[in-house]
């Protein structure tokens, strides 16, 4: 941060401030407009994309960004962002072929779309920064490969807790210790929750029942650690995770975990439930070798094996615009699947299912989504949660099953349908999913 506020200032001495498009003008999205309009030199809101554009216009005049217009073509995008106001459009493609446009953020959190706006992204050499863990817990390891192709940085985003692990895994290994657990601290956790009983809660908070929902049914939070995972190399111990539940500080659970067996699994992802500090992140780290225990323990952290290290909270909004910055000015992501696919989230029933049904989307009545290896996903034949929105059944599912593609019809003409055919061939050489001809343009 320290580096990054000081160039940013920098670059509004110089009068360049980075120009960012997003994707998105929800809940975080407003939130994002809202910092880049008052609080980050250096940085502006160049264009927003919303299917509604007057949902973007509002979220900028709520925000105080006075000037702003819809526009419907690039010559027009151009010229608003050219004379230092913000463009709004329906067609995402403009943001992403705009040159005066630097950088693009998803706040979304849709998969189909995601896929299609970050194929649109990297095919017009656009980095891209994701607020949008759903997409990259089903495809980004391929989405990946493609941005390396092209030579784009395709990044999730500090603030939200995959980001902060990734970034104090980053500091405990740079004080040369082994990181062994990457945790997630969560204050419920109820598979069977649903819109209905997350209703209140949404519209305390301005912010979408099902959104809401994937929260507290564990979906959000698997997404979130497989991308830990597949950012790491670590995997899960156990369909799910363990998550264990305690009340008391996140430091008294290193205990709770045998050292040896973590490092023969080559660490693992977790979540805990009750624990403070929440909603911060923890990372369990052990000495790489037996001169550095008194230096630990002189510090305070005990005597280990595993030693605590812990942020108390994660600031979403706050930080994105700071991962944007990162991006453009030293090419760093956040975080990014640079080890492929190590963990999947798969589909499990949230209610007894019946044949012919077509299953709804992330964080509705009918499915949750659960973390498991994806070695195990792909031979299993499991079914990505990311996928299963319209699917329809072939068969009875009874609750808490985990559904494999066997059970299911795939719908036609889905860009993440043939990412993910893609993904699977790329990573183990095969695919068992049954989808339309691949796509070479991502």
């Amino acid at each position: 941060m320290i580096i990054v506020d000081t160039e940013l200032r920098k670059r509004e001495a110089e009068g360049r401030p980075i120009r960012v498009g997003m994707a998105g003008a929800g809940f975080m999205g407003r939130g994002i407009v809202n910092q880049l309009a008052h609080y980050l030199p250096g940085m502006r809101l160049a264009a927003i994309y919303c299917r509604n554009p007057q949902q973007g216009l509002d979220a900028c005049s709520g925000n105080g960004l006075a000037d702003a217009e819809a526009v419907e073509d690039l010559a027009n995008l151009d010229a608003v962002i050219a004379r230092g106001g913000c463009a709004v459009t329906a067609d995402f493609a403009l943001l992403c072929q705009s040159d005066q446009i630097d950088v693009l953020i998803d706040a979304t959190g849709h998969v189909e779309f995601g896929a299609q706006f970050a194929r649109e992204a990297i095919l017009n050499k656009k980095d891209l920064v994701l607020m949008n863990a759903e997409l990259d817990g089903t495809v980004g390891p391929i989405l990946k490969v493609h941005a390396d192709r092209a030579g784009v940085i395709l990044s999730g985003c500090d603030g939200d807790q995959p980001g902060v692990q990734i970034n104090l895994l980053r500091f405990v290994k740079s004080i040369g210790l082994v990181p062994l657990v990457c945790g997630n601290i969560k204050g419920l956790q109820d598979r069977y929750r649903n819109p209905t009983t997350q209703a209140g809660f949404a519209k305390q908070w301005g912010q979408s029942p099902h959104m809401v929902t994937s929260f507290a049914d564990g979906t959000k939070i698997s997404f979130e650690q497989a991308i830990v995972a597949n950012a790491t190399g670590m995997c899960v111990a156990q369909r799910g995770m363990i998550g264990h539940e305690y009340k008391g500080h996140v430091d008294d659970l290193t205990v709770r975990f045998d050292v040896e067996d973590l490092k023969a699994r080559g660490g693992i992802v977790e979540y805990v439930v009750g624990s403070a500090p929440s909603p911060g992140v923890f990372v369990f780290a052990a000495a790489s070798d037996e001169r550095q225990l008194i230096y630990l323990d002189y510090g305070k952290l005990g005597k280990g094996p595993l030693y605590s290290f812990y942020v108390p909270y994660h600031l979403t909004i706050f930080e994105v615009p700071l991962t944007a910055a990162r991006v453009v000015l030293f090419r760093d992501a956040a975080i990014a699947a640079d080890h492929g696919p190590k963990v999947d989230v798969v589909a499990a029933a949230k209610i007894d299912l019946k044949a012919g049904e077509v299953l709804d989307g992330l964080g509705g009545y009918m499915t949750y989504g659960l973390c498991e290896n994806a070695d195990v996903t792909h031979t299993g034949k499991l079914l990505p949660i990311g996928l299963a929105e319209g699917c329809r059944l072939k068969r009875d599912i009874p609750k808490d099953q985990v559904m494999t593609y066997d059970d299911v019809e795939i719908p036609a003409g889905r860009l993440v349908d043939e990412l993910r055919a893609e993904q699977d061939i790329h990573f183990f050489g095969s695919t068992p999913l049954q989808a339309p001809s691949q796509s070479n343009n991502a």
